[in-house]
C-alpha cells in the first residue's frame, strides 16, 4: 500500500468548470497501476476543465503521513486490530478536513485507496472480521462511499514481479507473503461482487491506455 509519494497530495492541478463534485477511489493490491490510472484520469479531467484534487490513505494529510510511517515502516509488531484503528483514525481525519470539503466546492477527488483496502488487507489480510472492519471505517467517515470505485485486478504473482522489478524496499504489507495476498485479492472481489454499481473491476495486465478509457467513461457518466 505504498508509492513513491512522500508527501500529502492536496493542492488542485486545474481550473475550476462548476458542476457538481466527484470522488473516486482506486484500489487494488500493491503493484496493480493505480498510481499510473489516477495520473491518467487526472491529466484527462484538467483538460475538460475541472479542479482534481489527488490524494490517498493514509497519508493524504499532515496527521496521515505520521500514520502511515507507522502503519507501513514501523520495524516491529502491530496488532491486527491496532493497525485497523491506525488506519481508520487517518480516514476519518482525512474525509473530515479535506475530500469532503473538496467534494462539496465541486472538486473531482481522486483517491489511492479508501476503506474498501481496509476491508481488503485488514479484514481478508489479517483475518479479522471484514463487516466490523468496514463498519468502523463508516463510522470514521459518517458513512461517505466513493461514487466509483475503480479495482485493478492483478494476480499475486504477477504483482509480485511487478514489485521486484522496482528494487525498491518492500513496506509491512507488501512484505507479507503469498497466502496473505491471496486473501486480499479475494477480499477486494467480494467487494466488488457486493456492490457492482460502485465498482469498476478491470484486469490490471490489460494495456494501461485501455484501462484509462474505460475509467474515463464510467467518470464522464457519473459526472452526467
Amino acid at each position: 500500500m505504498t508509492d513513491d509519494l512522500t508527501r500529502p497530495l492536496h493542492a488542485p492541478r486545474a481550473a475550476a468548470a462548476g458542476g457538481p463534485g466527484l470522488f473516486v477511489t482506486f484500489e487494488g493490491g500493491d503493484g496493480a497501476g493505480k498510481t499510473t490510472q489516477a495520473s491518467l484520469l487526472e491529466r484527462w479531467l484538467g483538460e475538460q476543465g475541472r479542479v482534481v484534487v489527488r490524494t490517498r490513505e493514509p497519508g493524504g494529510t499532515d496527521v496521515g503521513v505520521r500514520i502511515r510511517d507507522i502503519v507501513l515502516h514501523h520495524r516491529g509488531h502491530i496488532d491486527a486490530r491496532a493497525e485497523a484503528l491506525l488506519y481508520a483514525a487517518d480516514r476519518a481525519h482525512h474525509i473530515a478536513t479535506h475530500v469532503r470539503p473538496a467534494v462539496a466546492r465541486g472538486d473531482v477527488v481522486i483517491q489511492d485507496r479508501y476503506l474498501d483496502s481496509s476491508v481488503a488487507y485488514q479484514g481478508a489480510g489479517r483475518v479479522l472480521d471484514a463487516d466490523d472492519i468496514r463498519a468502523l471505517s463508516l463510522w470514521a467517515t459518517e458513512g461517505l462511499l466513493p461514487d466509483l470505485t475503480v479495482l485493478l485486478d492483478l494476480d499475486p504473482a504477477a504483482a509480485r514481479r511487478r514489485l521486484d522489478a522496482d528494487d525498491k524496499p518492500f513496506d509491512r504489507l507488501e512484505a507479507e507473503k503469498e497466502d496473505f495476498h491471496a486473501r486480499v485479492r479475494a477480499g477486494f472481489l467480494a467487494l466488488a461482487g457486493a456492490e457492482p454499481r460502485r465498482f469498476l473491476v478491470l484486469d490490471a495486465e490489460t494495456a494501461p491506455d485501455e484501462l484509462a478509457a474505460r475509467v474515463r467513461e464510467a467518470v464522464a457518466e457519473r459526472l452526467g
